[in-house]
C-alpha cells in the first residue's frame, strides 16, 4: 500500500475520488471524522431523471418495442 497526501483544487476531483472509494480502489481519510466519507449512490445521481406522466413513460415504452419489430 501506498500513501499519497493529494490537495483538492476543485470539488470534482473529491467526487472523483469518492467514486474510485466506491470501487473498493483506494481509501480516503480526513483530518477530522466529520469529513470521513459516507458515500450513497442513491444521492449522487437523485434528480438524474426528471419526473414524467405514466402516458408518456408508456408511449416511449411502446416506440422502443416497436422499433425492435
Amino acid at each position: 500500500m501506498q500513501t499519497v497526501t493529494v490537495d483538492i483544487i476543485n470539488n470534482k476531483a473529491l467526487k472523483l475520488l469518492q467514486d474510485l472509494e466506491v470501487l473498493d480502489l483506494i481509501r480516503l481519510h480526513g483530518e477530522k471524522k466529520d469529513t470521513s466519507i459516507n458515500y450513497d449512490r442513491a444521492t449522487k445521481y437523485k434528480g438524474a431523471m426528471t419526473k414524467q406522466p405514466l402516458t408518456e413513460i408508456d408511449n416511449q415504452l411502446n416506440d422502443l418495442r416497436n422499433g425492435w419489430e
